[in-house]
């Protein structure tokens, strides 16, 4: 099967290799960002291999190479555009010449001013790449955007606030929806595109309807006996308010993005042989399943995210015991380059251990001449592994993932997990292990949130979940709960704010069940007792797939599989700039031709994207659901979440994410007008020049030669340390706090 990351990665090598100057080596320029998208699916040594010379940052002082010609790698700023200009402006001549290259969609304006400046005669051509989002495993990319989560949830605090609130989740949107558009661009995917459309609760956050917010009233004095067509579009407008929800949102503004890029590049998507079928983009967001953000999960990847410091997913820090016994600190990286990782991450952690277990007794007898029993268990394990001082990369591989294993157990014990597990399977399933209704859950639940051995955190689990299976409890019973667990007001706030993210909380006598158009379906696999919860996005993907998906709860934004494509006037949405055409009429630019795709999997493709954050049970299900309905299914969200994260986002989420960790100071309140999406992209990419060197003293230099080529890091965060790197990954210094480092650097 393709994997997202290598289309990337394709993607990426393909532009470096149409740059072909006549003396061979080249310049890559790049900016911040461009370089970490770059590093997140690339090598440093890949890209020296294709004949670069020199990676230089944009915003750095440079030295002119006029013998060489130089590739840029930027993003789509006003600022890029600027520098760009200035290295052929005023008498200067930065490099022999420049082949342009934008990871966005560049605005018409800006390519206006390149054709318009002093740089133009050393343009030799420009391309829009169209890959900003980040593939984060071969079936999930993520927009790395987690403060969106407050954007989208977050209450306005008062009437006033309604307006610019709702102005800057549009921005966000419109954003959003240019990432969402990249991942179909570089696919080759013009979908069809589903949106979730709840009916148990309006509109959340600042899609709330609104007096402020929505269109003026139709004059006309009732509308009773007309039909909607002759109300008039007034009358529409102000009522379609009510459906604004921000997945319709969403889906309408990347319809948009689509059939303007399909306007302007009437040959997209190029076909492709053998034939794909046409995909499906389902856009939902984390209102849909609030069940799932807060379960313990028992598969590998999923529980270690829960239980374990990994940072993003990806970045873990462990003891490894050396061939002399001695404990050095590691770092290491969980990516698709870990085939151990690959193998076990959607594994239930039983399985998990006793493949790993197998593959080390395996490998033993295949390389180490290993006589004997093998390992028994994960302390066997870890005493043979110290006495493989040969085999470096391997032991150091199954050391990373014993030592993940052991200390996920360890805490499974620790934390009284099986129980605490129990109580939230019964919640989520509404039914036992027997499958009968649980008649005990409470008795089950209060010795739990009495005991002091169980963390605060997972009682604020317990208690959500207890909650929605209730369908909101009363407020006295809710005030015993809290009591009980002794939560502190910050964890009652993380209870109380599922009410923002459409869950009843608070229930009187006579009110009615919530009425949910979809839940979760009894699975007829073997099962885990405390696994038995699987995803609402499990059942929208089977249901999708078998056509049985509720077309009310799941309306197509435009045309749909089943119905001809018919002219459909969209909704009005903010305006979102129009896809670049080059001119014709310069013969010195040219758009370089999109590679041949070098993948034969033509199974149709499924695109997830949920809004406000994904589980990494979500992410299991999509690789699970990829083999069992013969589809691509790839998966993606704002950001990917833990339990933990969650729960410390619903904290502050009533507080618009103040003290948070990605809203520190929390959604910032102006009454500004809505913005341009090209002054949203040149905020969100801003990167400061670096100030001028300073001339010193003339010194004796033992390697004056050194000084030609340098590389410089925009950033302290290592350059091309990504998803490719090993997973024995080296370990990076940050000397004295620098925020930018030169390194000497051979060029050929």
């Amino acid at each position: 099967m393709s994997s997202l990351i290598t289309t990337v990665r394709n993607k990426f090598l393909e532009a470096i290799r149409s740059v072909n100057p006549p003396g061979r080596w080249k310049i890559l320029v790049v900016d911040e960002h461009s370089q970490r998208l770059l590093g997140s699916v690339l090598k440093q040594f890949d890209i020296l291999e294709e004949n670069v010379t020199l990676i230089e940052s944009i915003t750095s002082h440079r030295e002119p190479q006029p013998q060489f010609e130089a590739m840029y790698l930027l993003m789509s700023t006003s600022q890029n555009v600027d520098r760009i200009i200035r290295d052929f402006s005023n008498g200067h001549q930065q490099y022999a010449a420049a082949h342009l290259f934008f990871i966005d969609g560049l605005a018409e304006h800006l390519f206006e001013r390149l054709t318009a400046s002093p740089a133009e005669p050393y343009l030799k051509a420009l391309q829009e790449l169209y890959i900003n989002f980040w593939a984060i495993e071969g079936q999930a990319f993520s927009l790395r955007n987690p403060g969106s989560f407050f954007n989208i949830y977050s209450p306005p605090r008062s009437d006033t606030s309604f307006k610019p609130m709702r102005d800057r989740l549009d921005e966000e949107l419109r954003f959003m929806s240019k990432m969402i558009t990249n991942v179909c661009l570089t696919l080759n995917e013009y979908p069809y595109i589903r949106y979730y459309s709840p009916t148990h609760h309006a509109p959340l956050g600042p899609l709330r309807p609104h007096a402020s917010t929505r269109p003026p009233p139709p004059t006309e004095p009732t509308g009773r006996w007309r039909t909607n067509l002759a109300r008039g579009s007034d009358a529409r407008a102000y009522e379609s308010v009510e459906g604004d929800y921000v997945a319709k949102v969403l889906a309408f503004m990347v319809q948009q993005n689509l059939d303007e890029y399909k306007k302007a590049n009437p040959d997209f998507p190029k076909p492709s042989d053998p034939p794909r079928p046409r995909g499906t983009l389902i856009i939902t967001d984390r209102s849909m399943d609030t069940m799932a953000p807060l379960l313990h999960e028992f598969t590998y990847q999923a529980m270690a995210n829960d239980l374990l410091p990994i940072e993003d997913g990806t970045t873990y820090r462990y003891k490894f015991q050396t061939a002399v016994g001695a404990y050095e600190d590691k770092v290491a990286t969980l990516s698709d380059a870990d085939n151990v990782w690959t193998e076990l991450r959607h594994m239930h952690m039983r399985e998990a251990i006793d493949k790993l277990m197998a593959d080390f007794n395996q490998f033993m007898q295949d390389n180490a001449g290993f006589k004997g029993e093998g390992a028994a268990n994960l302390n066997d394990m870890k005493d043979m592994l110290a006495n493989l001082p040969q085999y470096q990369e391997q032991r150091e591989k199954f050391s990373l993932h014993l030592n993940m294993a052991q200390e996920c157990m360890a805490i499974f014990e620790r934390d009284k997990l099986p129980a605490v597990a129990n109580v939230e399977q019964n919640c989520a399933t509404g039914v036992t292990a027997e499958g009968k209704a649980p008649k005990t859950l409470v008795e089950e639940m209060v010795p739990l949130l009495d005991s002091r051995d169980v963390i605060n955190t997972n009682k604020v689990r317990i208690i959500a979940l207890y909650i929605q299976h209730r369908d909101g409890v009363p407020d006295e019973d809710r005030r015993r709960l809290y009591q009980h667990a002794r939560l502190t007001m910050a964890e009652q706030d993380a209870v109380n704010a599922l009410v923002y993210l459409g869950v009843r909380i608070s229930r009187q006598s006579g009110d009615k069940d919530t009425r949910r158009k979809i839940k979760q379906k009894p699975s007829n696999e073997e099962e885990y007792e405390l696994s038995r919860y699987k995803p609402v996005l499990r059942t929208v993907l089977e249901e999708h797939t078998a056509n049985k998906l509720d077309p009310t709860l799941f309306p197509y934004v435009k045309d749909s599989p089943s119905v001809a494509p018919a002219a459909s006037s969209l909704r009005s949405s903010p305006a979102i700039q129009p896809a670049v055409s080059l001119r014709s009429q310069k013969p010195s630019w040219h758009k370089a031709a999109r590679g041949a795709s070098t993948q034969h999997d033509t199974r149709q493709r499924l695109l997830v994207f949920v809004a406000g954050g994904m589980t990494y049970s979500e992410m299991r299900e999509a690789y699970l659901l990829s083999k069992s309905l013969n589809k691509e299914i790839i998966i993606g969200s704002t950001h990917a979440i833990t339990p933990k994260q969650f729960v410390d986002d619903l904290k502050v989420l009533e507080l618009g994410g103040v003290g948070s960790k990605a809203l520190p100071n929390g959604l910032s309140e102006t009454n500004a007008p809505a913005r341009p999406l090209q002054e949203i992209y040149d905020q969100k990419f801003f990167t400061r020049d670096a100030p001028p060197p300073q001339r010193a003293a003339p010194a004796p230099s033992p390697q004056p030669k050194q000084e030609k080529g340098r590389l410089m890091r925009p950033s302290p965060v290592p350059s091309f340390a990504g998803s490719t790197g090993s997973v024995n990954s080296s370990t990076y210094s940050e000397k004295d706090g620098e925020k930018k480092k030169k390194r000497g650097f051979l060029r050929f």
